[in-house]
């Protein structure tokens, strides 16, 4: 068995955070607070998760979250998503493709799953993995007042269906777990709160 792990735990420091709002928020919107994000690797298994806090009310997030025409807008890893028709238990349906590369390897990749929702406070996203290019893949979003704003604990585990390069491979796709989470944060943010995000 083979676990390797990478852990952050921190707060943004004011200079960070001002750049980060002058970066993504220009307007005087301030930054979303990632908290703390972590990834961890053991075998095939790869897992994120993140905890960060949000200016946004509950429902504004999970309105956003849900909705799978809406990803592509904050988070460049996807360059295709949508929302398709309930499933035959009525539960919402989603479609994304993505795109990623490993030096000069690059390829693409499908989920197509469904929903289960709880109102305002908790998605969970189950790929169907004879429709998908993953084996597994699920994510969680738990979304809970706080303040004036809300606290999003989100946690992402897939088990990938196709060839990743060996050694280095690995390491890309941690790598590219955690920035992409560090980057839609704030852009996550911004959509919630009913404005465009900056390109």
């Amino acid at each position: 068995m083979r676990v390797e792990i990478l852990n952050i735990s921190y707060k943004f420091r004011p200079a960070l955070a001002a750049g980060l709002a002058a970066l993504f928020l220009a307007g005087g919107i301030s930054a979303a607070d990632l908290r703390f994000i972590d990834v961890e690797r053991e075998d095939d298994i790869y897992r994120l998760k993140s905890i960060t806090w949000f200016g946004a009310e509950p429902e504004a997030l999970y309105n956003l979250l849900r909705d799978y025409d809406q990803f592509s807008k904050f988070t460049s890893a996807v360059v295709e998503s949508r929302n398709l028709e309930p499933d035959e238990d009525g539960r919402p349906q989603y479609f994304t493709r993505m795109e990623g590369c490993v030096l000069l390897w690059c390829n693409s990749f499908v989920r197509i799953g469904h929903l289960t929702l709880q109102p305002t406070s908790e998605i969970v996203a189950n790929a169907h993995p004879e429709k998908s290019d993953f084996i597994r893949s699920r994510e969680r979003w738990q979304l809970i007042p706080e303040g004036d704003g809300t606290l999003l604990i989100y946690e992402f585990e897939m088990v990938p269906n196709f060839w990743v390069p060996p050694v280095i491979g690995p390491f890309y796709i941690k790598r590219a777990l955690k920035s992409g989470g560090e980057k839609a944060a704030d852009r996550i943010e911004v959509l919630a709160l009913g404005r465009e995000p900056q390109k």
